[in-house]
């Protein structure tokens, strides 16, 4: 499922109707296949393809993409004036495990979230689900209905907030306005409560330690040691605030049929986990919820006129562009709320930039920062969450101001990708008298057999 409300984490194109605002798997693929369908996209898909690498030409005012069809194996090339990555920045293949002393002794099953098995059995059986992040929140409540006994056992806690599943605000808003003005106004209301709910974590966070206590407090049963497991070392939105519908989590708690456990691990036995404490926490299967690794553009490698890309070199210009990287665009969504809210928006501007580029009679874009701007950067994730703090340094940095800065604000970036300029001194717009001015290129031809 997700934790961010489907209000802003839809796309703002089409409405969100189901009563759950805070949606499951199955609802959230549904979804998405009928924007994909309704929007023809369906056909424009290649599936079963990796990029591994993109060459930039400019003489040619080019991108050669190397793709490799990941069933046989073989590669072929296409040619295209723009790319634009919606990678994300996460490694799909595998996520993160620390090294867990004695993991080798276990006889029970081990199991990552990321590669979970389809046919995994945990009726009535003993679950120990290491980690405290969302995964881990997630999981929880929802095998808590069908295990023997399920523990999350936490080095360190985690700030967990409860919302209701579904938004009353969004079923009168649809029954009163329609379904499309009832979303958007739904939507305008939920971009402002987590926008104000995040400056009033960061800008006060001692009363936003409080408030989220007592509200944690009020979840769960009477004399909790709500202060050895929900009482995080750091403040507020230094890493993400996970979010239960209904307050499920706490419930499986309430009831009885899960148990949060806050300790090392010293080792494992064939059934058991051993605690730094002494204790033992019998498991006849273990799940590993210990996070996620990052990478940056789906690990693709990139040259431009044959000098290769380091990425850690780069500044990132608003969020969605690289210093010294012609017509490119990508994707990072927020990670103080829904990814989406800022995908849509940098959407929006690259069409511009499109536009704008056509108008004028422009074929190649890049960004060039000035050396103010290359004087001091910093992480383009400023964010502590381990995940993170892993895997940062193989990122593109950012600026200390605009439009090198990576903003996390729906309302700076609605003045600047929305309603702002294309222009920009910072862009240098080329032609290419010498290219032909044809429809665009989209050729797909095998490589060398020598290249492949």
């Amino acid at each position: 499922r997700s934790d961010s409300d489907l209000h802003t984490f839809g796309f703002e194109f089409k409405p969100w109707r189901s009563e759950n605002a805070i949606a499951d798997g199955a609802e959230i693929l549904e979804y998405i296949r009928e924007a994909a369908g309704e929007n023809g996209i369906e056909d424009h898909i290649r599936t079963g393809r990796r990029i591994v690498a993109a060459s930039w030409s400019s003489d040619a005012a080019r991108w050669s993409v190397d793709v490799e069809d990941t069933d046989a194996g073989e590669r072929s090339q296409i040619i295209c004036s723009f790319l634009f990555a919606g990678t994300g920045y996460y490694h799909y293949d595998a996520g993160y495990t620390p090294e867990l002393p004695g993991l080798a002794g276990f006889e029970g099953e081990v199991v990552h979230p990321q590669q979970w098995p389809q046919d995994l059995d945990y009726d009535g059986k003993r679950v120990v689900v290491i980690g405290s992040g969302a995964t881990a929140v997630t999981l929880i409540p929802a095998m808590a209905r069908r295990t023997a006994q399920i523990t999350m056992l936490q080095r360190s806690p985690s700030y967990i907030m409860s919302l209701p599943q579904q938004d009353p605000l969004a079923k009168l808003a649809g029954r009163v306005f329609g379904p499309e003005r009832g979303y958007a106004l739904t939507r305008r209301k939920n971009i402002a409560l987590q926008t104000a709910f995040y400056s009033f974590c960061r800008r006060f966070p001692k009363p936003a330690r409080r408030l989220i206590r007592r509200l944690t407090i009020r979840q769960l049963p009477e004399g909790y040691p709500v202060d050895e497991h929900f009482r995080p070392r750091y403040d507020p939105w230094d890493q993400r605030v996970c979010i239960v519908p209904g307050g499920d989590l706490f419930r499986a708690i309430r009831n009885g049929s899960a148990e949060i456990v806050t300790d090392t691990i010293a080792g494992f036995s064939a059934g058991a986990i051993r605690l730094g404490s002494g204790r033992e926490l019998e498991a006849d299967i273990v799940i590993t919820a210990t996070g996620l690794r990052l990478l940056p553009l789906g690990g693709i490698s990139f040259a431009v006129d044959g000098h290769a890309v380091e990425l850690p070199s780069t500044l990132a210009y608003k969020g969605m562009m690289l210093s010294g990287v012609p017509n490119f665009a990508f994707l990072v969504g927020y990670t103080n709320a829904s990814w989406t809210l800022k995908v849509g928006l940098v959407c929006e501007h690259f069409m511009r930039l499109l536009s704008y580029m056509d108008a004028h009679g422009y074929d190649q874009v890049t960004p060039i920062p000035d050396p103010p701007a290359l004087a001091a950067t910093r992480p383009l994730l400023d964010f502590s969450a381990g995940y993170v703090t892993r895997a940062v340094g193989d990122f593109p940095r950012q600026g200390a101001r605009a439009p090198w800065q990576l903003a996390m604000n729906p309302n700076v970036d609605r003045a600047v990708l929305r309603d702002g300029p294309v222009e920009d001194p910072a862009l240098r717009f080329d032609r290419s008298p010498a290219l032909e001015r044809t429809a665009p290129v989209t050729i797909d031809e095998p490589l060398p057999a020598a290249a492949a």
